[in-house]
């Protein structure tokens, strides 16, 4: 089957995306190709070591200055691991972790967009007012009751994850009778109330690796263009996660290659962000695949 591809010129006879658009804090950003958002976890137990940064600011800016100049478009900052079974941490933490770090890569990288890991209202809240561009929720705000209507008053965009349960829990969540169908009733769902709550700009992630087996997974990655008929961006993130190191018998620090195959294979079946821990790898993804489809 010939798959459609997003990023086609109109003067080809071929699908052109709906939405690929968004706005944040006033600004229009378009996608004209695929991007690249950089994950940098202020935390001491996500599931990636390499990804992990201490509460050093110098540390984290110099990682966000190389990931900037390696050619991500947005930085994510997360400083609550959503790995099965991590440590509780309070709101409080979460602030003290994420907060002073998007202050800093605001003030040094004024270009890059900044988003904020969080499933909490009053953290996402916050790191906007410090700086932060775009709200990533895990939970599409089924862990804080809040979330979708406070993103709504922030005037940034909501990138909406679909997930069972929690991070503890979610392992346990994964049957489904048609997972296609089920999920895309979540984001109808969701994409209705976050009209109801004034978000301008929902972009998806069907949340790989989060109340899903292995085969589900892959499952989800060879129909994700299904999901290109809802109004909004695709964002696929499945950097060095265990669908690639346990199918391929690695660990997550030997899993870059996996996921340089699992991302070409997420563009061509639509992704327009791809979420890494390696952007050099992922930028030059892009450019084979733009060489080939663009």
């Amino acid at each position: 089957m010939v798959r459609q591809n997003r990023f086609k010129p109109r003067n080809e006879d071929t699908f052109f995306p709906l939405k690929n658009t968004f706005q944040t804090k006033g600004k229009l950003y378009c996608l004209e190709e695929p991007w690249v958002m950089g994950v940098i976890n202020c935390t001491p137990d996500s599931f990636y070591k390499s990804s992990r940064v201490s509460g050093n600011n110098r540390e984290v800016l110099e990682k966000a200055v190389q990931m900037a100049k390696q050619g991500a478009r947005i930085i994510d900052i997360g400083g609550y691991s959503s790995r099965p079974n991590a440590d509780y941490i309070s709101e409080e933490e979460e602030l003290n972790r994420v907060v002073s770090v998007i202050e800093i890569i605001r003030h040094e990288l004024p270009e890059v967009l900044i988003s904020v890991d969080t499933f909490r209202h009053q953290v996402a809240k916050e790191a906007v007012s410090a700086g932060a561009d775009l709200v990533n929720d895990i939970s599409g705000g089924e862990l804080d009751g809040e979330m979708i209507e406070t993103v709504g008053t922030l005037g940034v965009p909501y990138i909406c994850m679909h997930m069972r349960g929690n991070p503890n829990t979610m392992q346990h969540l994964t049957e489904y009778e048609d997972i296609e169908t089920e999920i895309m009733g979540y984001f109808s769902k969701k994409l209705e109330d976050c009209k109801k709550a004034g978000i301008k700009d929902v972009i998806l992630d069907l949340g790989f690796g989060f109340a899903k087996t292995m085969e589900q997974n892959y499952r989800l990655v060879r129909s994700l263009d299904y999901f290109s008929t809802l109004p909004c961006l695709l964002l696929a993130g499945i950097s060095r996660k265990s669908m690639v190191y346990k199918l391929l018998e690695c660990s997550p620090e030997e899993a870059l290659n996996g996921t340089t195959a699992l991302n070409m294979a997420l563009l061509m079946e639509g992704a327009q962000l791809l979420r890494v821990h390696d952007v050099k790898e992922a930028i030059e993804t892009i450019k084979i695949y733009k060489q080939l489809y663009i």
